[in-house]
């Protein structure tokens, strides 16, 4: 691919970039599944067709029970209610209302209106919105704080595919961008978006990992359909022996960190030279667990944050995280980079 291949550089250093697009594209890529057949998506608007509930220990408070229930709802997209805060009103899924990306533990976090009315590591949970075709949907939550479980999202898959999808009499709404954009960070990671073929709403990914550890490099290539969202979002968030020894002891000390419900089932513990358990989703012979996670569960929460509609488009993420997501996202509204398709 040539340099143009990534666009307008919207944040970052062009010369870091450069050198990261040339790694990417050295980058052997695990499993291509792009040619994999592909159901239709619903041609109209969806929610739920009944409510349904899901209750796991807290993600930051391990010893708690937390509950999701999710409703139906018949437009506006994904909203978030704390139901333990009287005073606070119901909030979008939007890129508008993104308060962090977390230090210690990295996840995004939606807030909107008072301090207290926020909801951490959503991004487990939001990832639905794209990978099941899931456009309505109200989310009703016991705490800010959500369930972290030891199978990643299937918990809230499985319960989600037991209430049932319901299409409404409005057609899907896709929206793409209006060029080739990329974000670029310090350390190498970029993101690029690109637009959708035209009277083609499709969405395509192609996310490459690279750790300094036993993840080492990982990429993968496909487009999100229910069936490869169900298969990829068992993957857990990964972390590093050394972080997962901070948090288990000199973490203790910080509010944030010391009552985190992290244990060995609900993630994937990465050392130098090998696993401190038995990694997930493996193809080939490697365990493609920490980019499955990466491009199932973060990266299709990232475009959830368009609260408009369906994401559709081409995406390439290499060494990104949170931030450089939320960043894309948030350029995209300011510099009015969103189309209808």
């Amino acid at each position: 691919m040539s340099e143009a291949s990534y666009g307008r550089l919207l944040a970052g250093s062009p010369e870091i970039l450069r050198s990261a697009w040339a790694q990417w594209a050295r980058q052997p890529v695990d499993w291509d599944l792009t040619e994999e057949p592909l159901p239709p998506p619903p041609a109209r608007q969806t929610t739920l067709a009944r409510t349904v509930s899901v209750q796991g220990p807290g993600t930051f408070f391990g010893q708690r029970t937390r509950t999701l229930t999710f409703e139906p709802a018949e437009a506006n997209g994904w909203w978030f209610e704390r139901q333990d805060r009287e005073d606070a009103l119901p909030f979008p899924v939007s890129a508008r209302n993104v308060w962090t990306t977390g230090d210690v533990v990295s996840n995004i976090v939606l807030r909107a209106g008072p301090p207290h009315n926020y909801v951490r590591m959503v991004e487990h949970i939001i990832a639905l919105k794209i990978g099941l075709h899931l456009d309505h949907v109200r989310v009703r939550t016991d705490s800010g704080d959500p369930p972290l479980f030891a199978r990643g999202s299937l918990d809230l898959i499985e319960a989600l595919a037991a209430a049932g999808l319901r299409e409404l009499d409005r057609p899907a709404d896709y929206y793409t961008v209006t060029e080739t954009v990329t974000v670029c960070d310090s350390n190498g990671g970029f993101l690029t978006l690109s637009p959708s073929r035209p009277g083609v709403p499709e969405l395509s990914l192609d996310c490459a990992v690279d750790f300094p550890n036993a993840i080492g490099r990982q990429r993968v290539r496909f487009r999100p359909h229910p069936a490869r969202f169900h298969y990829a979002a068992e993957a857990r968030t990964n972390t590093t022996a050394l972080k997962m020894l901070y948090c288990k002891t000199a973490g203790k000390l910080f509010a944030d960190v010391r009552n985190l419900g992290y244990t060995q089932a609900n993630i994937l513990i990465a050392g130098r030279c090998g696993y401190y358990n038995a990694p997930r989703l493996l193809h080939a012979g490697k365990s493609l667990e920490a980019v499955w996670h990466r491009a199932a569960l973060d990266l299709l929460a990232a475009l959830a944050l368009v609260e408009e509609g369906r994401f559709a488009g081409g995406v390439i993420s290499y060494k990104a995280g949170h931030a450089l997501d939320v960043q894309m996202l948030c350029k995209l509204y300011k510099h009015g980079l969103l189309r209808k398709c």
